[in-house]
């Protein structure tokens, strides 16, 4: 088949667009079919955009033997133009078509897709997944991504209104930047370098000059979890600020978890809808449990956790029911969290750690960061670390270094909460994890 040019045609406008107030008014129209329905005299085709479908009207009665020839040529998911005109209808759910004057077909597509893009037909994740590119085509795709972006735009907003300033730091890095996760090595010009798992170190020492910063970017842990929550490339949203505590950044969060909820649930209603979930607006502020508290919510419910360790998966599900929204948990061991978290004054086994929970999940994880030298040097020690290589952090800390606090969100673990998707997959355009490295 001869493809068409796309010509002198530019979109007038999107599927969601073409109302009955159009009525009798010409358009131009791109995307991709996405259903054909064919009733002999008559012929309909879904035309699909990243806003929606609107139904394009053959009658082969009444319209031209090229563009009849081209509507029988249309097969799903061929990408096309349609200029036509608007028309008032009754049979349609939104009450317009589109009477087509031409059809250009601009790309075709295989008779035997590997998915149905309308749903009908369900597909495991895993196959839906070896097709992805036509399986971000699906309109619950579309909502998911739609969320996700009017989620970041938010963020972004909501920082610069409070005067941080975005930045960019280094993904190739020379060493650790903390203690725990594994690294990704990486041949740089015959030395050995990794992917960065973190901006930490970047950002703590940005605070010396820039006060407020944050970065929205991808980062890489070869963790060997293969869960549904864990990813081995992700984007993390980090914050870091001069002359503050954990109360202050924990306040922060919440919020920014307020804002995000609410511009989510204002600008998204069509994609909520669609995704069959209901956002709540939390209240402020969240519930602050304490690590001990959380050891005693435990053992109501028979799981005994010793005094120190980390909680457990199936822990954090048992608290996720006891508490289904977001809470913080505060006070932490000081040996459960990374070497750059302040222990308490007060206790010192105790640390100004807290992680941000949303029901079982950890949506994000910050605290008040060391801003002593030898301190940090001691912390490096305990946690089995070598100073040496992090020569040029400490140096940092000759030139002035202030208190400061900090967190990071998992953007795709907050989409997963913003679109109920238990899979975090399902929120990840291309994910990549322990066995997955294609497409």
């Amino acid at each position: 088949m001869k493809l068409d040019a796309i010509g002198d045609w530019r979109r007038t406008h999107y599927s969601v667009d073409v109302k009955p107030e159009l009525d009798g008014q010409e358009v131009i129209l791109f995307g991709w079919v996405q259903e054909i329905r064919d009733l002999g005299g008559i012929r309909f085709i879904i035309l699909q955009d990243r806003e929606g479908t609107v139904q394009i009207t053959v009658q082969r009665k009444k319209v031209s033997s090229e563009v009849l020839s081209k509507a029988d040529a249309l097969q799903k998911r061929y990408s096309i133009g349609v200029k036509g005109i608007v028309k008032k209808t009754e049979i349609t759910p939104r009450g317009v078509e589109v009477i087509p004057k031409e059809i250009r077909i601009f790309g075709t597509a295989s008779p035997q897709l590997p998915i149905d893009i309308t749903g009908k037909v369900p597909a495991k994740l895993e196959v839906r997944l070896d097709a992805r590119a036509l399986d971000l085509c699906r309109e619950e795709n579309i909502a998911i991504f739609k969320i996700q972006h009017t989620a970041v735009e938010a963020i972004r907003d909501f920082l610069f209104e409070r005067g941080f300033i975005e930045v960019h730091t280094p993904r190739i890095i020379a060493s650790a930047t903390e203690g725990g996760a594994a690294l990704f090595p990486v041949d740089y010009f015959e030395r050995k370098a990794f992917l960065a798992q973190s901006p930490q170190l970047y950002k703590e020492q940005l605070v010396m000059s820039l006060e407020k910063v944050f970065e929205i970017g991808p980062f890489f842990r070869a963790e060997e979890s293969h869960t549904r929550r864990h990813l081995s490339e992700f984007v993390s949203i980090d914050i870091e600020q001069a002359f503050a505590t954990a109360e202050d950044v924990m306040q922060l969060l919440e919020q920014l978890m307020q804002h995000i909820c609410k511009v989510v649930n204002e600008k998204c209603r069509k994609e909520l809808t669609l995704l069959n979930y209901e956002l709540k607006v939390p209240e402020t502020p969240f519930k602050r449990l304490t690590y001990d508290m959380v050891l005693e919510d435990l053992k109501k419910e028979g799981i005994e956790i010793p005094w120190g360790e980390d909680i457990p998966t199936p822990a954090f599900r048992t608290l996720g029911k006891i508490h289904p929204y977001f809470y913080f948990i505060t006070d932490w061991p000081t040996r459960s969290k990374a070497f750059y978290i302040k222990p308490r004054d007060d206790n010192p086994e105790l640390c100004e750690g807290f992680d941000l929970m949303w029901s079982w999940i950890e949506l994000a994880s910050g605290g008040t960061r060391i801003s002593s030298k030898e301190l940090l040097i001691k912390r490096l020690e305990e946690k089995g670390l070598n100073p040496e290589s992090f020569k040029y952090h400490l140096q940092a800390f000759d030139y002035g270094m202030p208190p400061h606090a900090g967190w990071a969100i998992g953007l795709e673990r907050l989409t997963m909460m913003l679109t109920g998707k238990k899979n975090i997959r399902e929120v990840t355009l291309y994910p990549r994890d322990k066995f997955r490295l294609t497409p």
